[in-house]
């Protein structure tokens, strides 16, 4: 039998390690660039975080046998889907669009400084994200960075599907497309991300992606309508309030928790050729629905 993951302790293990690789960026970039720029990028990169998508690639490459070390490319590549991720909570967070106060405990970037500068970084860690990825001579980085600029545009057209969507109701096939976009498609993309760093392709590990993205998106949907600010480090109740097109809105509560739990059952499923190298990923998956935020 394989040794239990204690996932909480894992996650903080990637968190440490991205958080330096990144407090090692900012501070380069910092040297170079503009203030009051540069340490915004810094407060929206550093605000912490459970760092779930850079956990994800270096356990599907781990689960392959790749190297998750720091020099190798899927470190680099979980940087870069980080930094990506990032600027999207960042523009999201903005008036224009989800117009959110609060991220992560403490206040969002166009907050702390201001809409243009906030509007700034998520595009220059757009940038940043590429420039890092492809700073490296392994061939493999060219196909991650395709893999991750499709990935990037999916997560655009589920934002823009999402904000089409408010205070309209949307039929039950329309609401899964849009979150297989808006959420899912990052978190596809740290599952084939970590696969192709470990064996250039992503040997099935984009589906398991694809049904810890639905599963992720249920449950956060579900945290939105049963938790609060406290808890959640951002504000609670704002898609019921801004009339957002939700799963459980649709189905109800009890059948969205049934729907996330066997989109992450067949997930695990997915993963059981694997074996033991593969039990960091199977732990993460089950975390995608244990998670209180």
């Amino acid at each position: 039998m394989p040794s239990p993951i204690h996932i909480e302790e894992y996650l903080r293990g990637v968190s440490e390690r991205v958080n330096d690789q990144l407090r090692l960026l900012a501070a380069e970039w910092k040297r170079t660039g503009p203030k009051p720029l540069t340490e915004a990028v810094e407060y929206a990169l550093l605000a912490g975080g459970k760092r779930l998508r850079p956990a994800l690639v270096l356990a599907s490459c781990e689960a392959l046998g790749g190297d998750v070390g720091d020099d190798g490319l899927a470190l680099r590549f979980a940087l870069a889907l980080e930094m990506v991720h990032t600027y999207s909570l960042v523009h999201d967070d903005l008036p224009c669009m989800d117009d959110d106060d609060l991220r992560r405990g403490r206040p969002t970037v166009h907050k702390a400084y201001d809409e243009a500068t906030a509007m700034l970084v998520g595009d220059g860690l757009q940038s940043l994200a590429f420039r890092h990825l492809l700073s490296t001579g392994d061939a493999r980085a060219a196909p991650l960075a395709a893999l991750l600029a499709e990935s990037a545009w999916r997560m655009v057209e589920g934002q823009a599907l999402d904000i089409g969507a408010e205070g309209r109701a949307l039929g039950e096939a329309e609401v899964l497309a849009l979150m297989a976009a808006k959420t899912g498609a990052l978190l596809t993309a740290a599952c084939a991300g970590g696969a192709i760093a470990a064996t250039g392709a992503p040997s099935g590990l984009d589906r398991v992606g694809q049904k810890l993205g639905l599963a992720f998106q249920i449950a956060d949907d579900l945290l939105d309508l049963t938790s609060d600010a406290a808890t959640l480090g951002k504000r609670a109740g704002k898609d019921q309030a801004a009339g957002k097109a939700t799963l459980p809105s649709i189905v109800g509560i009890e059948e969205a928790r049934r729907r996330a739990q066997a989109a992450c059952d067949e997930a695990v499923a997915l993963l059981a050729p694997l074996g033991a190298p593969a039990e960091p990923l199977r732990a993460l998956a089950r975390f995608v629905l244990a998670r209180k935020k």
